[in-house]
């Protein structure tokens, strides 16, 4: 892959940084807002998601995977619980575990916060962009993608 990072000072490369930070920050509050009556806290709602795209885990495993203490998660599990959003189940070969779920209505909660979001978006784009931006915005989706690769 040659030819990355060149063309660019670091001065340049940084204010682009910045930019795209604000950009993105904005993006995401406006895509947090379109998803409309789903009423949980954004902890709640990127746990929900996780299990939404991974499927069943233990406490531990979620924590692992969202970098926080599994106490925090117990608490946020316990909420979600409470409001019937996830639902526990014994673990398949370690009894002393339990694997969390999501309910029938979180994922319903879920298709519909995603729809919200991916309507309000479709909806900007087609409104506020030329053609030529909508294919200049499409040509950059791979870019960014490249940026969150691990």
């Amino acid at each position: 892959m040659s030819g990355q990072g060149e063309g660019r000072s670091a001065a340049e490369l940084a204010d682009v940084a910045g930019e795209l930070r604000v950009v993105v920050s904005r993006l995401l509050r406006q895509l947090r807002a379109a998803r409309g009556e789903m009423d949980v806290t954004p902890s709640q709602a990127v746990v929900m998601s996780r299990l939404a795209t991974d499927g069943a885990l233990s406490v531990a495993d979620l924590a692992r995977a969202e970098k926080v203490r599994p106490q925090s998660m117990r608490v946020t599990l316990a909420a979600l619980e409470e409001r019937g959003l996830v639902v526990r189940a014994p673990h398949p070969t370690d009894h002393r575990q339990v694997l969390m779920s999501l309910s029938p209505e979180a994922e319903h909660m879920l298709k519909v916060a995603q729809g919200a979001k991916e309507s309000w978006l479709a909806t900007a784009i087609s409104t506020k962009l030329s053609a030529a931006e909508q294919d200049s915005l499409i040509a950059a989706i791979p870019l960014l993608d490249r940026l969150v690769e691990p």
